[in-house]
């Protein structure tokens, strides 16, 4: 089971009624994770299988706020618009073959919210995606995307972009061979002839799923307002 850690200070800042320490201790055993430690900065705790949901800060606050009555059950309302397209092209059906997406907008982010969304995107990683084998997820700032968003996939050779942190331009196999997410991941694509890739309407490549993202097109700031979210892996 994931463990993950939420900053104390934030989780008080979100609530009417600030419980003391032993209160707390208290009541996040009965919520259906495992606290390992509490100290004055952070809250360290073990989330069960069946609780994803708690696997970020917002979300273990949110469950808080509903476990002690301070909040309801939170609904969200999709929103279909034609013009927000993923086109999924036959060419990975051999692949990787399956993506669900979502744009989600009026979003606030600063070095907190960025760092907890990595958080529980590796902690989805590893536990319901199997290290990346069975889904991996991206999150990008649209504005550097132009739809629609076209899901394929290409010869290696032809995929070149630079990647996360990396200093130059790349292709493919370069990128599984030099690039640290490359040599962790790359087995997942290994004997392919073709690699996955988003790309959007002006053929930029946003990611090469599910091994990294582009530098130019695939990096989250605190001025980044409205996202594009994919997940792609097997059924």
């Amino acid at each position: 089971m994931p463990s993950i850690t939420i900053s104390k200070k934030a989780l008080l800042a979100d609530l009417a009624r600030k419980p003391t320490t032993e209160q707390l201790k208290e009541r996040i055993s009965f919520m259906g994770t495992d606290l390992e430690s509490i100290d004055k900065d952070d809250i360290t705790v073990e989330v069960f299988p069946n609780r994803p949901d708690l696997l970020s800060q917002q979300g273990f606050s949110r469950a808080y706020k509903s476990f002690v009555g301070e909040q309801g059950f939170l609904r969200y309302k999709a929103k279909k618009n034609p013009k927000n397209r993923v086109i999924i092209d036959r060419s990975v059906k051999d692949v990787r073959p399956y993506t669900a997406c979502a744009i989600v907008r009026g979003m606030r982010f600063d070095d907190a919210t960025i760092k907890d969304i990595i958080q529980v995107q590796e902690k989805l990683h590893v536990t319901y995606g199997r290290n990346r084998k069975r889904c991996a997820i991206g999150i990008y700032p649209m504005e550097h995307i132009s739809l629609p968003i076209t899901y394929c996939a290409r010869r290696p050779e032809d995929i070149v972009f630079r990647p996360l942190e990396g200093k130059k331009e790349m292709d493919g196999r370069r990128i599984l061979s030099q690039h640290p997410a490359g040599r962790e991941y790359g087995h997942l694509l290994e004997g392919k002839e073709l690699f996955p890739i988003f790309v959007d309407d002006k053929d930029e490549i946003l990611s090469m799923p599910p091994i990294i993202n582009s530098e130019k097109t695939g990096r989250i700031t605190a001025k980044t307002k409205d996202v594009f979210v994919e997940c792609s892996g097997f059924s």
